[in-house]
């Protein structure tokens, strides 16, 4: 089998944290509709990730978290989601990155989703790596290369 340069897994998995991010926005506007609700599963370790010691020694990889009745706040990103809840009465603030997602279940309709954080992250961090890099090479090869590449595609379309 051809190796998957378009690495197709990571593009799906970001199509679906999509869906997720696009789900919770509308929710941060409008508020839950009809009997929705989600349970939320995250890494807690993850990059990004905010939440209390606290919480962090009660629940040291992963945890979930439902958002149904008692949550405030709610606030969405393009990269991440914030949302007040309460633990043992206590208000805590989570703020989470998309990429630390492992699952989003809708009870309701029975709709869920399952995330690899690990693989996500990987790409995050290979994508600073080559932006990183991009920009290195940029400073050493001075100002006669500053302005816009052009590729042309004509050698990528198909030829009737």
């Amino acid at each position: 089998m051809a190796e998957d340069h378009m690495r197709y897994d990571i593009l799906a998995q970001e199509a679906l944290r999509g869906v997720v991010r696009k789900v919770l926005a509308e929710v941060s506007r409008t508020g839950l509709p009809g009997e929705h609700h989600f349970f939320i599963s995250f890494a807690t370790r993850a990059p990004g990730v905010r939440l209390s010691e606290e919480l962090l020694k009660q629940y040291d990889k992963e945890m979930t978290i439902v958002l149904q009745n008692q949550y405030w706040d709610l606030k969405v990103t393009e990269s991440t989601f914030e949302v007040g809840l309460s633990f043992n009465g206590q208000p805590e603030l989570l703020v989470v990155p998309f990429s630390a997602i492992k699952g989003f279940f809708d009870p309701s309709v029975q709709f869920g989703l399952q995330f690899d954080p690990a693989t996500a992250t990987r790409d995050e961090e290979g994508a600073e790596a080559a932006a990183d890099a991009a920009t290195e090479e940029e400073a050493e090869s001075g100002d006669e290369t500053k302005g816009e590449k052009v590729v042309s595609l004509d050698a990528f379309r198909k030829k009737p």
